[in-house]
Order: structure tokens, then sequence, then C-alpha cells
């Protein structure tokens, strides 16, 4: 027979031991504390674990150089330096095509300006200006003709005028270009102050005694002056003229007829029949108010000798 089972007691709870406290140290001595022991679960782990080999471990990494990337001295003084070059190179192309365009522009605006048909002189539009009485226009226009098609940068303006001077009833001629193709020719015409006796007719002479036209007969208001047109008669006739010009025009406009047979013997008819006796031309102020006083002191007096002022003689 079997003995009689014994009741099962329940075990008791097991109570870790670090879990106990621990004996209490003597007063007076520093407590160190106690070693901690693994747990029993932490123990069975690392025996149930195989034993693996210790893995060597990587080296730990360098701190990064802080200058690694950063450009040196030397290169930011090349990069510096390559900057330069390219802004020196930039600078000098950038004249030479300056230079280059500005001579192509010039060379164009001269080509334009002195051999193309722009500025080209257009014969009708030329404006002419001062003829007076005695200039024919026709002949200036055909003078100024000539240079017709040149442009006006080329135009020789001073051989134009000398031309139009040989015209003898021009004494002054000033040219000046009307841009962009025309003239504007300003005269100063020779106008006649005396009728002269010619073997074609009657030659009208302007103070200078410059032949500016032929007529058939004298025209009404000039004087006619009794004197050759020939190289030895021009010393008479200067002197007749210089008594002329000098006149004061209410007596100028009363002399019909001017004899000089020399240049010491001018005489001058006036229209009312009284004779007045110049002399020369000299002193002819001093001699003209001589006169003036002379035909308000004697009106009915036929001559007035006035060639010699200081002696004037009166008949």
């Amino acid at each position: 027979m079997r003995p009689p089972a014994r009741p099962r007691v329940p075990p008791k709870p097991a109570v870790a031991k670090s879990a106990m406290p621990a004996p209490a140290a003597p007063s007076g001595t520093p407590q160190r504390p106690a070693p901690q022991r693994p747990a029993p679960q932490q123990r069975a782990a690392k025996a149930a674990s195989p034993r693996t080999e210790a893995v060597p471990r990587a080296p730990a990494p360098r701190p990064r150089d802080q200058t690694r990337g950063r450009p040196t001295v030397s290169t930011t003084m090349s990069r510096r330096l390559a900057e330069k070059r390219a802004m020196r190179r930039h600078r000098v192309l950038r004249s030479v095509a300056l230079w280059v365009t500005s001579v192509a522009v010039a060379v164009g605006l001269g080509w334009a300006a002195f051999f193309s048909p722009l500025l080209a002189l257009d014969s009708g539009k030329v404006d002419i200006t001062g003829q007076g009485t005695t200039i024919d226009v026709s002949q200036v226009q055909a003078v100024v003709a000539e240079a017709a098609g040149i442009p006006l940068p080329r135009l020789d303006t001073v051989g134009l005028r000398e031309r139009l001077l040989e015209l003898n009833a021009v004494k002054d001629a000033r040219i000046l270009r009307s841009w962009p193709r025309g003239l504007d020719v300003q005269l100063t015409s020779r106008e006649p102050v005396a009728a002269v006796p010619a073997d074609d007719g009657v030659a009208l002479v302007d103070p200078d005694g410059v032949r500016v036209g032929t007529v058939p007969e004298p025209p009404a208001g000039l004087p006619v002056v009794d004197v050759g047109l020939g190289p030895e008669d021009a010393a008479a006739l200067e002197a007749a003229l210089h008594v002329l010009a000098a006149l004061p025009p209410e007596l100028s406009a009363q002399v019909t007829n001017v004899t000089a047979a020399t240049r010491d013997d001018v005489r001058t008819t006036l229209a009312s029949g009284q004779e007045v006796r110049w002399g020369s031309d000299a002193r002819i102020a001093v001699k003209v108010a001589v006169v003036q006083t002379l035909r308000q002191a004697d009106p009915g007096a036929r001559i007035f000798d006035v060639s010699s002022p200081d002696l004037p003689v009166t008949r």
C-alpha cells in the first residue's frame, strides 16, 4: 500500500538578495554602495547567448579641417590678377571698337558731304539779290550754273566771286551757301552817275569811271560828261566824276553838263545856265561851300570861279 500523500505547501516567494536591506554599518563609518549584481534574467540571457568574438571598433573620425575648401592667399591673388587682365582686355577691345566705329562714321560722312550728290549745287535754287538797274541777271546765272553739281562743301566760293566781279556792272559780290543745295548771291551793282558820248552810243559810267552799259541816248537825270573814254582822258574823267560825287543833292540835281579838258579844268553847267569853274578836284568840299555862299550872295551871276577858293570870282 502506498503511503498517504502529503499535502502540498505553497513555496515561499523568492526574495531577491538585492532587494534585502543591507546590514547597517556601524555609526561613524562611511558607507560604501553595495555592488549591484545583474538581475537573474540578465544573467540568464547572458549565459544563453552564444559567445562571440570581440569585433574591433572603427577608428573615430578625425575632426574636420575647418580650413579645407577655403581659398588661400595665392589663389585669391591669382583670381584678382585674372580679373584685372580680363577688364584690361575688355577696355582695349571697347576702345578699338569705338575708334573703328568713329573712323567708319567719319569716312561715311565725308563721302556723303564731299562726293555724293546729296549736297550738290542745284542751279535752280540760287537766290540773286542786289542786281540794281545795270546787272544782267542771266549773266550771273550763267556764271553760277558752271558750278552746278558740285557739293557745297567743295564749292570754291572765292573763285566764283572773282568770276562774278569780271562782269562790268558788278561792283561787289557776296556768296553764301544755302544748305542743303542752294546759294545766296548778294550783289552790289555799279549804278551810273554820268553819260559819256562814245563811238557806239552813250556810255554809262559809275563814280569809279567804270563803263556799266551803253544806250543810244543819254538817260534823263544823268549829266553828260564831255570827256573821252581813252586812257589819255582817264585823269580828266576821274576829276570830273570826283566833283560830281562831292556835290550835295540839291546842287547835283541841277547839273546838266560837265566838261574837263584836263584834270585841272573841270566845269559844270547848271539848268539855270550858270557855269561853275572848279579847277581841279582838290579841296572840293571847301569849293562847294564857297559856291553855295556865292549863289546866295549874287544869284544873278553867270559864272562862279572857285578854282582858287580863297579868292573866288563871280561874273
